[in-house]
């Protein structure tokens, strides 16, 4: 059977990036396509060949990749795709539109409906001069959503990494989706028994992630926050935080993995499509505190691997907070759960029954 793996881009490593890397870890005989590849930027594919549509002849296009919105869908419908028996698209928007062979099978893995297409101003909120072009954002984006629905169709089944964006899928696309909830690489993460006096936060620090909730909060307690990543957000979360919190910045992956291990919990304030930091904590034996909804809702269980906070407000995470700290959290349970259903083999085990199933279609 030949098989060809087909990404959004290979611009940055987001967690999206992460699980299309496993994907080609497991086919190492597949053909990768994409439409912008920069290799400094993203996962590591080795000597892997990478084919990439015309866009990638633009100057500039894998640096400014958002830019090129209206060009995707065609770029990917350019793409030829007739000899492949199996075609697995990683997608939060444009991948999906590859064409292929009448008995041939497309399944893909859908992180999201199109987010900037179908909520377009929680998407485009963290860019502050775009309401001056939103009148002609609008117009490109009508036009857009009636193509994205067109090629919705294009794949014969559907993989949601949760049950939120599983019934995304359902309302926008109107096309049923089976859920498998993403791994991550148990081997990368270490565990500790001993947790040192501090909390850690890991997110880019973008709006959505509502860090600030999470600054307000300690600034309140004075307990010891870290705050893992970098973004736009950051000059204005550093001057809203008091002396007991730190922000690290990017860190490499061997100090992250020990800061995870190593914490009293790992915080989350995001409502979160999925979310692979609460499993990464957990694979570390680390509790979680997470704002209660999104993917955590398919990943936690409240009061074995960590605890839910009901509002975005820092009054909710600061009595999460307080609860947690009187509790005695069974660290190896925690690790137990997380390699016990969010490992690689028992995320490829059910993702070859879903191809047994669409080969069955």
């Amino acid at each position: 059977m030949k098989v060809a793996l087909v990404h959004d881009y290979l611009t940055q490593r987001g967690g999206a990036e992460r699980v299309f890397e496993l994907l080609c870890k497991r086919y190492p005989d597949a053909d990768i396509y994409t439409s912008l590849y920069d290799p400094d930027r993203t996962i590591d594919l080795s000597d892997r060949v990478v084919k990439t549509t015309f866009l990638q002849n633009i100057p500039g296009a894998a640096k400014h990749f958002r830019l090129m919105a209206p060009l995707y869908f065609p770029a990917f419908r350019a793409l030829d795709l007739q000899d492949y028996d199996l075609v697995i698209s990683s997608s939060t928007s444009f991948a999906k539109a590859v064409r292929k062979r009448p008995d041939a099978r497309h399944i893909c893995f859908c992180h999201n409906v199109t987010r900037f297409l179908w909520d377009t101003h929680t998407y485009l909120k963290e860019y502050a001069d775009y309401r001056l072009f939103y009148p002609v954002i609008e117009r490109i984006f009508r036009i857009m959503r009636q193509v994205d629905l067109t090629y919705s169709q294009e794949p014969d089944l559907y993989i949601a990494n949760s049950s939120v964006v599983a019934q995304r899928i359902e309302q926008i696309y109107g096309k049923q989706a089976i859920v498998v909830n993403y791994p991550i690489d148990s081997g990368k993460f270490q565990f500790s028994q001993q947790k040192d006096d501090f909390y850690l936060a890991a997110a880019r620090l973008l709006s959505y992630k509502r860090i600030d909730v999470i600054i307000e909060a300690f600034n309140w307690l004075g307990w010891k926050l870290l705050v893992l990543g970098d973004g736009p957000e950051r000059k204005r979360l550093e001057a809203q935080a008091m002396p007991n919190i730190q922000f690290l910045g990017h860190v490499s992956d061997a100090e992250r993995t020990y800061l995870m291990s190593k914490a009293q919990s790992v915080i989350v304030a995001a409502l979160e499509d999925y979310g692979l930091v609460p499993v990464e904590a957990n694979a570390s034996g680390t509790p979680v505190i997470a704002y209660g909804a999104g993917g955590v809702l398919d990943t936690q269980i409240p009061g074995q691997t960590g605890l839910l906070f009901q509002r975005q407000a820092p009054d909710s995470l600061l009595a999460a907070l307080l609860k947690s700290s009187k509790m005695s959290w069974d660290y190896s349970k925690i690790r137990e759960h997380a390699l016990s259903q969010f490992s690689e083999p028992v995320f490829f085990n059910r993702v070859e029954r879903v191809i047994e199933k669409a080969w069955a279609m």
